[in-house]
Parts: structure tokens; sequence; C-alpha cells
């Protein structure tokens, strides 16, 4: 069994799995979304499986709205799990 493997099975079985993948998720917003959108953005935080996004942008907040499916399957396929199953965009 490789190292990684074995990290995996016990992150999952601590339960700790989720709150991993909730910090990945955090830490792969300003990759994902670029610098501009980063910039616009006040927090990012995942609780339960929900992306919650505070922006700073009504226009911002409308667009990321608009593309929230796709925001969700990007920040998924970022971290390789799914992290996220919905998201929130608040101004």
């Amino acid at each position: 069994m490789k190292i990684s493997d074995a990290l995996v099975d016990f992150l999952r079985e601590s339960g700790l799995e989720k709150s991993v993948l909730a910090v990945q998720v955090e830490d792969a917003w300003p990759r994902v979304m670029g610098p501009m959108v980063a910039q616009l953005t006040r927090s990012v935080e995942v609780k339960d499986g929900m992306l919650i996004v505070r922006v700073s942008s009504a226009a911002l907040k409308a667009q990321l709205f608009e593309n929230r499916f796709e925001l969700v399957r990007k920040l998924n396929e970022a971290v390789g799990a799914e992290a996220i199953r919905d998201c929130r965009i608040l101004g």
C-alpha cells in the first residue's frame, strides 16, 4: 500500500477528509478563478459541502451565480474530489 493511499484511508476513517477538502477548495479559489475575481472576493468557505463566497461586486455576484454549476465542477476538479455540492454567492 502506498503512503498516499494510507493517508487517504486515515483521513476518511478519522472524519477529517471533509475538513481537508474544504481547505483545499478555499486554497484553490484564487488559482481557479484568477486574480481579478480573487481580488474582489471577501471570503471563501466550505460548510457541509456548501461553498459560501462573499464578493464585493454586485456584477461579479450575478455572474458567479449564473455560472455556479460550472464553478462547483471546476473547484471539485481542482481538488480531485467532490468536495462541494452547491454554492451560495453573497454580496
